[in-house]
């Protein structure tokens, strides 16, 4: 008799907790604002747990534990990306009783007005601060953190591998070309704040997505991180569009969405 195969108990996906963007959508949650989950080889790693990101854990369908997180990873310090760091932070930790896990973050997340609060910063086996161009492993999970974002606060964007997909993940940020090289990947996740441009602020619009996934050329690219005029744009509608002029798949991420490797 041939023996049984044994399957691996471990499935590689990222999860869309929120897509949320920018205070407004935030702030009246016409989208989540949970961050993203992602599993690899049984490693569990939050990027971005903004507000609500404890609950979309618990109403996930299947529920995701954060007491099985091995890492947080903050791109940058605004409340629309680290609302839920410290109650992550103890559920990652078990209430504190169990020091375990890394939290990634810039500098000025930890060190000026801390987003961190300080009683939970013993929690984490460390608190690791991200720097251009360097690459970080919690585990099996390796990433790398991209040059420095022209942001109002000090952020930074990341790439990794799942199962020999190269995948990115571009945070908030102004348009500018050296983001090019960094964000070539095969999937390419990109915050969309505004439908149209708006000079003086630092987020990207649809036209700046357009052309970095024109240049980058990925296999495939996630929209996500929507503003107020992107939801009334119709994220999903813009995405076809894209499709179809780019000749790439590009997708809207909804809240919830999952992506398996």
């Amino acid at each position: 008799m041939p023996k049984a195969i044994k399957k691996d108990k471990h499935k590689d996906f990222l999860k869309f907790l929120g897509t949320a963007g920018a205070r407004f959508v935030m702030i009246r949650q016409l989208r989540a604002s949970g961050g993203i989950w992602v599993s690899y080889r049984g490693t569990n790693v939050l990027i971005d747990p903004g507000p609500g990101s404890i609950v979309r854990c618990a109403t996930s369908r299947p529920k995701l534990d954060p007491s099985q997180l091995d890492a947080i990873i903050l791109t940058h310090r605004h409340l629309d990306h680290s609302g839920d760091i410290n109650v992550m932070v103890e559920a990652m930790t078990e209430g504190g009783f169990k020091k375990r896990g890394v939290v990634f973050c810039p500098a000025d997340a930890i060190n000026e007005d801390s987003v961190i609060l300080r009683h939970v910063t013993g929690f984490p086996e460390k608190i690791e601060i991200l720097k251009a161009n360097k690459n970080y492993q919690v585990k099996d999970f390796i990433f790398s953190a991209s040059m420095k974002h022209i942001h109002s606060v000090e952020t930074y964007g990341i790439k990794f591998d799942i199962n020999k997909t190269s995948v990115s993940i571009l945070t908030d940020t102004r348009y500018d070309s050296e983001l090019i090289d960094f964000y070539k990947t095969d999937l390419l996740i990109v915050s969309v704040v505004f439908f149209e441009p708006r000079p003086g602020i630092d987020h990207l619009s649809l036209s700046d997505a357009e052309q970095l996934i024109s240049q980058i050329k990925p296999k495939k690219a996630i929209l996500t991180h929507f503003g107020m005029t992107m939801l009334k744009a119709k994220p999903h509608i813009q995405a076809e569009e894209l499709s179809r002029k780019l000749g790439i798949e590009v997708l809207a991420a909804y809240d919830g969405m999952t992506i398996d490797f």
